[in-house]
C-alpha cells in the first residue's frame, strides 16, 4: 500500500513537471530576451524616458525590446519590398539575356500572368471538344457563353473555348463551337492544365472512371 502511494505521488510529480516545464522555460526565455535585447538598448532609449519614471523594474525593458523588434520588422519589410525587387529585377534582367532560356522563362511568366488568381475565373471549366477534325478529341477551356456580334453573324449560339497547345499552354487557338458540340468535364483547371503540360502523361483521378468504363463497353 505504501509503495502505491509513493508511485502515486511520483507520477503526479513528474505529471506536474511536464506541464510546467514548457511554461518555464517560455517565462525563462522571455525574460532573457528582455534582459538581453531591453537592456542593451535601454541606454539609447534613457533620454527620452523622465527620470523619476526610469525605476520601474522591466516595464522600460519590455518596451525598449518592443521597440527594436518594431524597428527591425520594418527594416524587414523596407528590404523585401525595395532591395527585392531590385534583386528581383536584376535575375530577371539576367535570365532573359541568356538565349534559348528566355523563351522558357517568358513562356511561363505568361502562363502564370494568364492563368493566375487574377484571372481564375476566365478558365475555369475544362471541356473536351473535337478538333482539328471530326473524331480527334481535345481539351480545351470554355471561356465565355456570352452571345454578340459573332453568333449573331454565324445565325447560331456558340461558346468561345480556348484549347492551348502542348507543352507550352499560353499560345493556343481561340475557337468557336455550338453547344452541343462541347462536353463540359468534371476536372478542375488545374487539373486540366496538368494534362496539357504534360502531354497527357498527368492523368487526373476520377471516381467515376470504372463505371464510364462498364458504362462504355456495355454500348460498344
Amino acid at each position: 500500500m505504501p509503495n502505491s502511494r509513493l508511485t502515486a505521488l511520483r507520477n503526479a510529480f513528474l505529471t506536474g513537471l511536464l506541464l510546467l516545464a514548457p511554461l518555464v522555460v517560455t517565462v525563462w526565455a522571455f525574460l532573457k530576451i528582455i534582459d538581453i535585447v531591453g537592456g542593451n538598448f535601454r541606454p539609447l532609449f534613457d533620454t527620452l524616458i523622465p527620470h523619476r519614471l526610469q525605476d520601474i523594474p522591466l516595464v522600460w525593458e519590455m518596451a525598449v525590446t518592443v521597440v527594436v523588434f518594431a524597428l527591425v520588422t520594418l527594416f524587414g519589410l523596407v528590404s523585401h519590398y525595395f532591395f527585392g525587387k531590385y534583386l528581383l529585377d536584376l535575375g530577371e534582367r539576367a535570365i532573359l539575356a541568356i538565349p534559348g532560356l528566355n523563351t522558357v522563362y517568358r513562356s511561363v511568366k505568361q502562363l502564370v500572368s494568364t492563368f493566375g488568381s487574377q484571372n481564375q475565373n476566365l478558365f475555369n471549366r475544362v471541356v473536351l471538344v473535337q478538333y482539328p477534325r471530326p473524331g480527334v478529341w481535345t481539351l480545351g477551356f470554355l471561356t465565355s457563353k456570352t452571345q454578340a456580334e459573332a453568333q449573331t453573324r454565324a445565325g447560331c449560339e456558340l461558346w468561345a473555348v480556348f484549347v492551348p497547345t502542348s507543352p507550352i499552354p499560353t499560345a493556343g487557338f481561340m475557337l468557336f463551337f455550338p453547344p452541343a458540340e462541347i462536353i463540359e468535364l468534371a476536372m478542375s483547371a488545374g487539373d486540366g492544365m496538368k494534362m496539357v503540360i504534360s502531354g497527357g502523361a498527368m492523368i487526373p483521378t476520377w471516381p467515376d472512371a470504372a463505371s464510364a468504363q462498364a458504362e462504355l463497353k456495355a454500348k460498344i
